[in-house]
């Protein structure tokens, strides 16, 4: 029977590099649920569907097939058979994933697919409502969060990293809307649920919080 690890929370708490180290550690596939969304946001782009028209969306996501491969160990998002893996990371990509992740129709497109990799596969994934919605029976759940400042601080080195122009204070207000956005829409919205492990990672290294969740889930798998 696989083994399923549900790390939800909010944008820029570090759930995708946590999530693929515990992955990594524990020889699981890693799910990146927010890089579907963002798959589907490229293909909408490429179409030049604006991402605030939801009934123009739900129509044209009919169009659009995402899908997640794996090679050695990692993923791969494929938008209509193109692998726009290397794409997709831009701030005007992420701002529509956000968007069209309100739209219902957005989200039970990607439902399925998402529960069919936790069917097949022992699997880390990380998203907004995977403890919630998605792997309701997750044998583990975590809630990882962090204060808006330290995840915009983290945004803005990441952007500065990649050689890209970043403002924090403009970060840190993207951060703000995002988390309202996220919180109060009416499908799905973020929220640790009973059963979630809460770990604030704002002072924590990333070798700490892997260990922290780690220490929850060694010996415990099925």
């Amino acid at each position: 029977m696989p083994y399923s690890i549900a790390i939800d929370g909010p944008a820029g708490a570090g759930k995708s590099t946590i999530a693929k180290a515990v992955a990594k550690s524990l020889g699981y596939y890693y799910v990146d649920t927010g890089a579907l969304y963002r798959g589907l946001a490229f293909g909408l782009l490429q179409k030049g569907v604006p991402f605030v028209n939801e009934k123009a969306v739900e129509e044209e996501i009919k169009n659009i097939d995402v899908e997640l491969l794996y090679e050695d160990g990692v993923q791969k998002v494929l938008s209509n058979g193109v692998d726009c893996s290397a794409y997709i990371r831009t701030s005007e990509i992420g701002e529509g994933a956000s968007v069209i992740s309100q739209y219902a129709s957005v989200r039970e497109k990607l439902l399925d697919l998402q529960r069919n990799v936790a069917r097949q596969h022992s699997c880390v994934m990380d998203g907004r409502d995977i403890g919630s919605v998605v792997l309701p029976h997750a044998n583990k759940k975590f809630f990882l969060t962090a204060s808006c400042e330290v995840r915009a601080k983290r945004r803005t080195l990441e952007f500065q990293e990649k050689g890209e122009s970043a403002d924090y204070e403009t970060i840190l207000d993207e951060v703000k809307k995002r988390d309202e956005r996220d919180m109060n829409r009416a499908v799905a919205p973020l929220k640790q649920v009973e059963d979630a492990i809460l770990i604030d990672s704002s002072n924590l290294s990333i070798d700490e919080v892997v260990d922290c969740i780690l220490s929850y889930c060694v010996g415990s798998e099925a």
